[in-house]
């Protein structure tokens, strides 16, 4: 995708080109091509940062929290694990 984005840029300006043709020659799907040139559609690397509440700090944070709450055999519940991370993130974090 990212060479075949590249190829379509480096066209003059005003230059016409088809989605078609390049993305079979790199063999990509041309919807994903023209989605992600035109900016529509992130990779999805980027969408799944983009769409996480807590950095990997915050997530190691709750780890420890948990282990600490099950070596005191105090079973954390979906509930508990919800406000520790809405803290931790301070925003309101959802069940998934």
């Amino acid at each position: 995708i990212k060479d075949a984005i590249e190829a379509i840029q480096s066209l003059d300006p005003g230059e016409k080109f088809s989605y078609r043709k390049i993305a079979a020659t790199y063999g990509v799907d041309r919807t994903t091509l023209s989605r992600r040139h035109k900016r529509v559609q992130a990779p999805n690397k980027a969408k799944n940062i983009n769409q996480q509440k807590l950095n990997p700090q915050q997530e190691e944070e709750l780890i420890r929290y948990i282990k600490r709450l099950t070596e005191r055999h105090t079973p954390p519940t979906r509930e508990i694990i919800r406000n520790f991370a809405s803290i931790i993130a301070k925003e309101l974090v959802s069940e998934s």
